[in-house]
């Protein structure tokens, strides 16, 4: 088919929009004429911007109604041939009504939550236990993008220069730097700070130097201070220090990166840097970095067993487990482990302290 213009609405979060590229540019390469315009959260779209060949309508949640209003505005000039609608939070839902296309695409009947049917009239194939991502791919299997398009991701996340020397500032490429993002956007899903710090030590009597993460919240705050409180080694603090643009360069430059299911762990594979990620709560077949889920320390299926009696293949897909001390099951000997694959896997040489 031959598509003129495409409407994607994805509005959150990072991880989840970092997935969603790989499925926009997969069909820009089919539909390369194609004018696509993006409708995006305003955090989302400080990592985005300038996304090339995308137009980017923002929708700013904490403005409220007014958010609906606007947007309703922003779109009155666009009728699209089709709605790729890859969101079914209720506010994502609502947001579509205003969104006008000859043809509305939602997810399949299992995962359309929170009313979303109603707000489109065609649905993506079914799928057997499907990475987030994967699920996005198929949004470009429904205009036409092949399938095997898969093994062909590509996230090309424009950057300044001067986001660039930023990052070489603070993590030269040559460094031989293991970066922790130590904070998700739940409590209960981070790891303990003593344990990222052994983490760190241990990276560092390998020869690597260290480097924190994240964003400006209270939450990676307190945690970075408290894994400082326990490191034996000089650490780079850059936590609250970057914009989304600079830590995206940041973990490019890295040479590995140690994350819970959070939103950097998702922007270092967009960079293709090997990333362990911590999954206790969800699955990380489903949420775990798309590209090194082979790298991952988790307890999620033997929380589930532990509490409900059943693998994942007997609950429904995406089920997550509730607990405030889940993630303490993951030991240090489990991430060291994948520490080392990593290393040797991916052949970085490090000159022993």
């Amino acid at each position: 088919m031959s598509l003129k213009s495409i409407c994607i609405l994805r509005l959150s979060a990072i991880g989840d929009v970092c997935h969603a590229v790989a499925a926009v540019q997969a069909i820009q390469r089919q539909h390369p004429k194609a004018k696509i315009v993006w409708v995006i959260g305003k955090i989302e779209l400080m990592l985005l911007d300038g996304l090339p060949g995308v137009e980017f309508v923002v929708f700013d949640k904490s403005t409220g109604k007014q958010a609906f209003t606007k947007l309703k505005h922003d779109l009155k000039p666009y009728h699209f041939d089709v709605l790729l609608h890859m969101q079914v939070a209720l506010r994502a839902n609502w947001a579509a009504r205003f969104i006008k296309a000859k043809r509305k695409i939602g997810f399949d009947w299992q995962r359309a939550k929170e009313l979303h049917a109603l707000f489109t009239r065609e649905r993506i194939k079914p799928q057997t236990e499907p990475h987030v991502l994967e699920g996005f791919f198929a949004f470009a299997e429904k205009v036409d993008v092949p399938a095997s398009e898969l093994e062909n991701l590509t996230w090309n996340i424009p950057t300044s220069d001067d986001d660039k020397a930023f990052a070489e500032q603070h993590i030269p490429k040559d460094s031989n730097t293991f970066v922790i993002a130590p904070a998700a956007s739940k409590k209960e899903r981070n790891w303990l700070p003593d344990r990222y710090a052994a983490l760190a030590n241990y990276a560092a009597s390998k020869g690597f130097k260290v480097a924190i993460c994240g964003g400006p919240g209270n939450v990676d705050r307190e945690l970075t201070d408290q894994i400082k409180q326990h490191i034996k080694t000089d650490v780079v603090d850059l936590v609250g220090k970057t914009t989304l643009k600079q830590m995206l360069m940041l973990l490019k430059n890295a040479k590995l990166v140690l994350a819970p299911d959070t939103g950097p762990a998702h922007m270092a594979v967009t960079q293709h840097t090997p990333v362990i990620g911590l999954y206790g709560h969800s699955n990380p077949k489903r949420t775990g970095p798309y590209l090194y889920q082979g790298y991952v320390a988790e307890v999620y299926q033997q929380t589930l067993l532990n509490k409900h009696g059943k693998t994942p293949r007997h609950v429904k897909w995406g089920t997550r487990v509730k607990g405030d001390n889940i993630m303490s099951e993951i030991s240090i000997e489990m991430v060291k482990t994948q520490f080392d694959r990593i290393v040797q896997d991916f052949k970085i040489e490090v000159k022993k302290i």
